[in-house]
Formats: structure tokens, C-alpha cells, sequence
């Protein structure tokens, strides 16, 4: 919708409310399905204030009066406030550590009367505004390394945080916001790395046990080096763009590579372990020459690079196996394929797929679900609120909300395609990339292809401060749009 002149009720977007209310009255009608018992329930008590349907819909009251609060301050209001909220729920995630009572090895909840906060979903509304507010300041520059770095730290300090409260999985979230960064202009190395580490962590923990067929060696070291060599080649290519060294690094990592794999096998067998660190070493001494020589200032950057792959993945297996605790580690395997443990950490997401599969196309219909009645998957109207949906709905109503929620996240992203300032655009792209950090990786862990990390699906799962979380985001986002000037550019 073009902007209107006149009142806010002209101004703000009704597509992303319109969405917005579709996604809330599905996600409740989902915890009604997934809550429904065929002995205990009855369709009067959906609302009643005591139980779960009635709660959550309480809560989507006071959050839909909480938007329209929103609505009412100027744009100017959350740009100026930005920094005191933000100290404001860093200090009350500080002292939830100490007050929180442990719920189930965490302890980010407070209790009020018969109700509890959980602070780390506030957070998050406030790291985005923070972020968004540094990033519209007059003085930013995305090419300022030491914007870079104060960024880097009002996305982190709130993690630090929570994992201090033993919330991993919320901590991940705000990862989503380096996205923001992107958008704005940083280089895509930091993208580089963090798919590159990932990709270390687990090519090494899944084959670093498993040996070549041929050759002593583990399949996972190896596998790791090559990637090294790889990602390093192609950042000299693509982002020093200096094509000498490309060529000179491209051709003695291949040829070594390829001749000493070749002469293991058919020649003398050795250790070619040994030809791969020699090789990353080479990398970073001709690295370090070709700076003192040409000044190829950015080589620097690839051979820390190199050297910080190398720790990072050595210390891969000892995080795995003494930092984690036990049940993270099974989750781990299990989603890697090291461990079936269908009774143990990946029952929750058999039984899910159980039960998404039963739906077949159409369903079983509303209230009918025979797995989430019978409460084969546990947390199904929290964490797991989607096996009732594909259970109840079949293949047509999820396709039904996942395209909602397409849409839904593609309107944000439009929004903040067309704002006309830094803020309000660094906002919008932190809200959209928040809620699709939330779908994809809930969806995915439902479906058993991401790790079960505990977050919930955006106003579908039980849980009110999750939804009043994203309500204030949203709507903030919103009143941010409706006072954009279309008349000024970036």
C-alpha cells in the first residue's frame, strides 16, 4: 500500500496487520488442536482464563492493545529511547539469572503471581532497535571497522547473556541480525566464515572417525583441510581479487594435493596429512611475502583466516565433547546420522514426523489428530506446535501456512526495501530476519533437518511473552513505516 497523508490509520500498512492477524488466529487455533484432550476438553473451555487456549488468548488481547499503544509514538520516540531500553533489558537478563527459578536446566523465566516473563524475547525487540538506531546515526559507516566492531557487540552482549541463562538455542537467534550488516554493506567474508565454520563443525564431527578405504587417515581432518585450502583460494579470487597469487596458490594446492593422494595410493603409502598442514603453512608464508612485496594488504586477512580455521576446527571435537552437556551432544548426533536414540533426544522429532506423515494430504481435520490427542509428541503445542498442523491440516493447510508466513516475512522485507532512512530500513531487516530465523529453523527441526535447539514458531507456539515479543517488534516496525517520508531517499 502507497502511503497515504491524514491520520495513522491512512499511514500504516493493513497487508502486514491483515497477515499478521491471519498468522495469530491459525497459531491459536493450532494450541486449541494440539491442547484438545477427546476425554478431558470441551469447546467451552477453550477460552477459559485457567488453561492454555484461554491464556494464550489473553495474551494476544494484551498484546493487539500493547500494538496500538505502539501506534501512538512518534518514530522519533524509539530512535531517542533506543540506547535506555536496551540498557534496560540487559539489566533485567542480568538479574533473571540470579532470580529465575531452574525450569528444566533454565533459568530465564520470572515468575509474577501465576504468570512468567521470559525477558530474553524483549531483547530481542531491543537489540533490533539498538542496531537499527547506530546504524541510522549520522557518523556510521559500514566501512568503519570499529562501526563493524560496535555492531558486533550490541548483537552479542545480549547472547553472552542469555547463555548465561542456559537459553542457547534464543541466543542463536540474534546471529539472524548479522544479515542486517549484510544489507547494509559488509562484506560478505563474514558470511564466508560463519558458512565455512559451520561447514567445519560438521564435516569433522561426522567423518572424523571414519577412514578413507584405502588410506589410515580420517575422512573428517582431511575433508577439513581440502575445504581450508578451498575457501582461502577463493577469497584471494573473489574478494583481494589478485590474480597472480590465485593462480600460484590454485595450481601448487591442487597439484600437491592430487600428487601426494596419488602417490599414497599407488606409489608408497604415507601420511598425506602431513602434505595438507604443510600446504596450508606454504599458503600463509607466500601470503605474508606477497604483502611485504606488493603490499596485497587484504592477503593478511585470508592468512589469519587460514590460522583461525585450523583452531577453530581443532577445537571443534573438545567443545563437542567437554563444553556441551550430554543431551546437546545427542542431539548433535542424532541430527548428523552418528545415533539412532528414537526413545531418547530424537524421540520428540520421530514421533513429529509421525505424526505429520499420518495427515497425508488433506488431513485428519480439525481436533482429530490422533498423535497430538494421545500426546506421543511431547511440547506439540510449544516447540512441536507444527506436527499438529501437518497431522490436522495434511499437506494442503501447511502449505497454507507456510505460504502465510512467505508472505508475511516478503511484505516485511518490502517495507523495508522502500524506507527512506537507515533506521527504519536496518529495522524492517532485522524484523524479517528474526521471524524467518524463528520459521526456519522450527519448521526445520520439526521436520528433523536443523538441530532441536527450543524455539518457538512465531504466534503459532504456546507462550506469551514469545507472542507479545514479536507483537512490539511488529508493530514498532509498523509505526516506523507509517511516518517515512516518501519524498526523501537514502
Amino acid at each position: 500500500m502507497e502511503q497515504q497523508k491524514g491520520n495513522i490509520l491512512g499511514r500504516i500498512d493493513w497487508w502486514a496487520i491483515l497477515l499478521f492477524l491471519a498468522l495469530a488466529v491459525m497459531g491459536w487455533l493450532s494450541i486449541c488442536g494440539a491442547s484438545y484432550s477427546y476425554v478431558e476438553t470441551d469447546y467451552s473451555e477453550f477460552l477459559n482464563p485457567s488453561v492454555r487456549t484461554g491464556k494464550q488468548a489473553m495474551w494476544m488481547g494484551v498484546s493487539v492493545a500493547v500494538g496500538i499503544l505502539l501506534l501512538c509514538i512518534k518514530k522519533h520516540a524509539f530512535k531517542n529511547l533506543s540506547w535506555i531500553i536496551y540498557v534496560g533489558t540487559l539489566l533485567l537478563g542480568i538479574v533473571t539469572i540470579f532470580i529465575a527459578k531452574d525450569i528444566k536446566g533454565s533459568r530465564s523465566w520470572i515468575s509474577i503471581g501465576s504468570f512468567s516473563l521470559q525477558p530474553a524475547e524483549f531483547m530481542k525487540f531491543a537489540t533490533a532497535l539498538t542496531l537499527a538506531a547506530f546504524i541510522g546515526s549520522r557518523d556510521f559507516s559500514i566501512k568503519n571497522s570499529k562501526d563493524i566492531m560496535r555492531c558486533i557487540g550490541i548483537i552479542m552482549l545480549p547472547m553472552c547473556i542469555i547463555i548465561a541463562q542456559r537459553e542457547t538455542g534464543s541466543a542463536l537467534v540474534y546471529l539472524a541480525l548479522f544479515i542486517v550488516l549484510y544489507r547494509e554493506g559488509m562484506t560478505g567474508i563474514f558470511l564466508l566464515m560463519g558458512i565455512s565454520a559451520i561447514a567445519y563443525f560438521v564435516v569433522g564431527i561426522k567423518f572424523g572417525s571414519d577412514n578413507f578405504e584405502s588410506l589410515p587417515i580420517a575422512i573428517g581432518p582431511y575433508a577439513v583441510t581440502v575445504l581450508i585450502q578451498f575457501f582461502s583460494i577463493a577469497m584471494v579470487k573473489f574478494w583481494c581479487k589478485h590474480d597472480k597469487t590465485f593462480f600460484i596458490l590454485l595450481c601448487a594446492n591442487a597439484g600437491a594435493t592430487l600428487f601426494a593422494y596419488w602417490t599414497a595410493i599407488y606409489l608408497i603409502e604415507f601420511n598425506i596429512m602431513a602434505v595438507q598442514y604443510l600446504l596450508l603453512a606454504f599458503n600463509v608464508v607466500y601470503l605474508l611475502i606477497r604483502i611485504r612485496l606488493n603490499k596485497e594488504g587484504k592477503n593478511l586477512w585470508v592468512a589469519i583466516y587460514i590460522i583461525g580455521s585450523l583452531v577453530f576446527y581443532q577445537s571443534c571435537s573438545y567443545v563437542m565433547y567437554n563444553v556441551l552437556k550430554p543431551h546437546q551432544q545427542v542431539r548433535i548426533e542424532v541430527l548428523l546420522g552418528l545415533k539412532d536414540d528414537l526413545s531418547g533426544a530424537g524421540y520428540n522429532v520421530h514421533q513429529s514426523k509421525i505424526a505429520i506423515g499420518s495427515g497425508g494430504m488433506f488431513g485428519k481435520g480439525f481436533l482429530n489428530g490422533t498423535q497430538t490427542k494421545l500426546n506421543y509428541v511431547p511440547e506439540q503445542d510449544t516447540d512441536f506446535i507444527f506436527c499438529t498442523i501437518g497431522e490436522e491440516q495434511g499437506f494442503a493447510g501447511s502449505a497454507v501456512v507456510l505460504t502465510v508466513f512467505a508472505l508475511f516475512i516478503l511484505r516485511l522485507i518490502a517495507l523495508a526495501e522502500r524506507h527512506n532512512d537507515k533506521f527504519g530500513r536496518a529495522f524492517g531487516y532485522s524484523l524479517a530476519a528474526i521471524f524467518f530465523f524463528h520459521f526456519a529453523i522450527n519448521i526445520g527441526m520439526v521436520l528433523g533437518i536443523t538441530p532441536v535447539i527450543g524455539i518457538p514458531l512465531p504466534f503459532f507456539s504456546y507462550g506469551g511473552s514469545s507472542f507479545l515479543g514479536f507483537t512490539i517488534l511488529l508493530f514498532t516496525f509498523l509505526r516506523i513505516d507509517a511516518d517515512r517520508d516518501p519524498k526523501k531517499r537514502v
